[in-house]
């Protein structure tokens, strides 16, 4: 089979996690998220029958970027997956003191990222990387204290897995918005644990309790005011530092909502090469 000159193209399932307040906190305390987080995550992909040994995996501390094999469910990572993890973090947070409990924010995506030289390139892996540092994810779980878990799925996991009934995710579970990130801009649907997500103020103008499944834009400003402060590594989700040539630009699109509407395009500029980038993410 012929290739051009980037090589062989692949969409791959991408997993991105990152601890709620680790920049905050003592060094025993983040000694004791990188020890659990591991744990956790070993033992959700264990009960959705997925295989972690075969994942691509970069950590960071209190996250993790993770590439899987081309065969992986998407069903298994949605559900299964995701409905573990809540369950070993409200475990792991019974009789802790608010203080000492830990939360996680997660996001998936399936889309191109493709094998280089030093890890992966290609739109997918910066777009679960800017949906997980998102505002709208980052208030979501900061609006929800008790909650230990706020996922977002982006629109090809949404509406092609959720919104067709391929879970037990029920699609008005699911609360819409719109992510704007650097470069990037896009949508996303939330889910919060044993919450309703709709409920929570996210920020976004017109917003409030009760509000509808269809989620407004968000606002144009970046403060954090609604958020958990975004400091040291705890911003760097799903990414490191790096350089990254930005020669030529590339572009991709969020499908549309569930239920029809109008297209979103995304504008990457700059093209997403190895360097010292790793996954071809660069912050």
């Amino acid at each position: 089979m012929s290739v051009g000159a980037m090589g062989r193209f692949d969409r791959r399932l991408l997993l991105a996690v990152d601890a709620r307040g680790y920049g905050s906190a003592d060094t025993a305390r983040q000694r004791d998220i990188q020890t659990v987080l591991p744990r956790l995550l070993a033992d959700a992909a264990e009960a959705a029958g997925l295989d972690r040994d075969s994942w691509v995996r970069q950590a960071a501390g209190d996250s993790e970027f993770a590439v899987l094999p081309a065969d992986s469910g998407e069903q298994a990572l949605v559900e299964p997956f995701m409905r573990r993890l809540d369950a070993g973090l409200r475990a792991y947070n019974r009789d802790r003191v608010p203080a000492a409990r830990l939360a996680l924010r997660a996001a998936v995506h399936f889309g191109p990222a493709s094998e280089a030289p030093n890890g992966f390139v290609g739109p997918g892996p910066v777009e679960v990387s800017r949906v997980l540092e998102s505002d709208p994810l980052r208030r979501a779980l900061a609006a929800a204290p008790d909650a230990t878990l706020a996922v977002a799925l982006t629109a090809p996991i949404f509406t092609e897995v959720v919104a067709q009934g391929y879970t037990n995710f029920r699609p008005e579970e699911f609360r819409e918005v719109v992510v704007e990130k650097k470069e990037y801009r896009g949508r996303a649907w939330l889910w919060v644990s044993g919450c309703d997500v709709h409920t929570l103020d996210l920020g976004e103008p017109g917003a409030g309790a009760g509000a509808g499944a269809g989620a407004g834009a968000v606002a144009g400003s970046d403060s954090d005011s609604a958020s958990e402060p975004a400091a040291g590594s705890e911003s760097d989700s799903a990414s490191v530092s790096g350089s990254a040539s930005n020669s030529g630009s590339s572009s991709g699109s969020a499908a549309a909502g569930a239920g029809g509407g109008d297209s979103v395009t995304n504008h990457l500029h700059g093209t997403v090469i190895n360097g010292n980038v790793v996954f071809g993410i660069s912050k």
